[in-house]
Order: C-alpha cells, then sequence, then structure tokens
C-alpha cells in the first residue's frame, strides 16, 4: 500500500477493525517513511452473474439499479428502512450462491416481488404492473386476486 502523502511503498498496519455492516475491514495505516496515519477500507471483491435479459442481450448486474427499483415500489409505504436493507441484502446473497455465470432476468424478478410479497402488497403491486408490464386494468386484477388467494 502505497502512502497518499508521501507515495512511499511500505506502510504498516496499526489497527483492524469490522465495519459494523460486516462487509468491510477497516485498516488504520503508518507510512514507514514519513510516519503519517491514514485509513484504509478493505473489501471483497465479488464476481457478479451476468443477466440474461428477455431479449436475449446480456448485461452485467447492477446492485444499484437493482435497490432503485425495489426502493422505487417502496416510494411512500411504511416500511422500516432496516427491513428493506434485509430484504435487499438477502436477494444479493441469492445472486452470489448461483453457481452459474448467468442467470436469467425472469429469476431475479421472481426474487424480488417474493421479497417485496413479504415487505408490502403495494409494493409488490407496484413492482409487478412493471415487471409483468400490465397493458390494462385488467391485468391489475388479476394480480391482486391472485395476490389475494396466496394470502389467503
Amino acid at each position: 500500500m502505497y502512502c497518499p502523502f508521501c507515495h512511499f511503498e511500505e506502510t504498516k498496519v496499526i489497527d483492524s477493525r469490522l465495519v459494523p455492516t460486516g462487509d468491510q475491514i477497516r485498516r488504520r495505516r503508518e507510512c514507514l517513511s514519513c510516519s503519517d496515519r491514514f485509513t484504509t477500507f478493505e473489501v471483497v471483491e465479488l464476481s457478479w452473474p451476468r443477466i440474461i435479459k428477455r431479449d436475449g442481450t446480456r448485461s452485467q448486474f447492477d446492485e444499484h439499479k437493482l435497490r432503485v427499483g425495489i426502493l422505487k415500489a417502496l416510494e411512500k409505504r411504511s416500511v422500516p428502512t432496516d427491513t428493506v436493507e434485509n430484504a435487499i441484502h438477502s436477494i444479493l446473497t441469492r445472486v452470489r450462491g448461483v453457481s452459474e455465470r448467468e442467470i436469467a432476468s425472469s429469476l431475479l424478478g421472481e426474487w424480488v416481488m417474493e421479497s417485496l410479497l413479504t415487505l408490502d402488497e403495494v409494493a409488490y403491486v407496484r413492482f409487478a404492473s412493471v415487471y409483468k408490464s400490465f397493458e390494462d386494468l385488467e391485468a391489475f386484477r388479476k394480480e391482486i386476486q391472485q395476490l389475494k388467494q396466496r394470502i389467503s
């Protein structure tokens, strides 16, 4: 690790701590040349599977896109932030756990819908309307009827 101040090549780790989220290690370092101290964060570099879209094109998995889609469905709903973050973390764990290098977007969409169904029924219907490309009011009625049957 290069020193950000004098660019010397060698530093020593003074202290290491796990970040509260558990997915990073915070390291306090000291330069062996100038003795200045600085902090680094270490994270695991993961290889995400590629997503196969409905039209057959492939794209890199995008955690930000997943998060935005879920948050948009939950907009103005009273779901605790911790609960939402746990659901997103659960989906990310499932994506990481896939042994294939590619997964279908339909599978990812189903996982999101499962999570949203446990969080908020309105958010589930919002997401389903976009995911399933509802064309008219009848499609909404069918989805709501299926939702009622699942819950009963």
